[in-house]
């Protein structure tokens, strides 16, 4: 009987602490679930935009009717290394991220390890958020009716972009769909650089990789 007894209340105990533990745990790790939303609040904003039709998915065949018919000013948002290969003429310019170029002991690491882990394969620096995207937008296009056709590399920066220039005020804005990098050699005929557009994302190691391809393509 005693041992019965003693068994019920270790149990008892135990359940105890155990509910009144499970609180705590949870409110530990509620900041870390924040941070998470954060940093990819603004890709899913954008792409309710787009399946809302707010902001206009636009593909890359698609887009010199849209900017030669329709009146679409493009905007590159890529940075300037890689609208340095290749780039349509007349487009304008304003990147969504530039270099890091802050020198403090943590963003050094930060570049270091970037660049072990990507920037010695794909040549891409360390990148932040551009703070004056918006306003540099609006110096180059004051008037928030204008047709803008966001484009980037892949289509995920400027689904960040897109969703900037409509939270400040911008009501026709187009994005291309999976950016320059699915686009053919036909879509843009007043690309420029030397480089495709489709290829000015590549760089580091995988550009020595890619001109291999082309190479065994080229002679098989």
């Amino acid at each position: 009987m005693a041992t019965h007894l003693n068994h019920v209340f270790r149990t008892s105990i135990l359940k105890h602490k155990t509910q009144s533990e499970t609180p705590l745990r949870t409110s530990r790790r509620t900041p870390r679930f924040e941070v998470i939303n954060a940093t990819t609040s603004s890709t899913s904003t954008a792409r309710q935009l787009i399946e809302s039709g707010t902001v206009r998915s636009i593909l890359p065949k698609d887009a010199s009717s849209a900017i030669n018919s329709e009146g679409f000013i493009l905007l590159d948002v890529r940075p300037y290394w890689e609208r340095e290969k290749a780039r349509v003429a007349g487009s304008l310019h304003v990147p969504i991220f530039v270099e890091d170029k802050d020198n403090s002991p943590i963003t050094l690491l930060k570049k270091w390890v970037h660049f072990g882990y990507i920037g010695l394969w794909t040549g891409q620096y360390l990148t932040t958020v551009n703070s004056e995207f918006l306003i540099q937008v609006e110096k180059a296009v004051p008037g928030k009716d204008t047709k803008l056709l966001v484009a980037c590399g892949e289509g995920l920066r400027s689904m960040t972009a897109a969703s900037k220039l409509c939270n400040g005020g911008y009501k026709n804005l187009g994005w291309l769909a999976g950016g320059f990098n699915r686009s053919k050699d036909n879509d843009f005929p007043s690309a420029e650089g030397k480089e495709k557009l489709q290829h000015a994302t590549i760089g580091g190691v995988s550009y020595i990789f890619l001109q291999l391809l082309i190479f065994l393509k080229a002679v098989g």
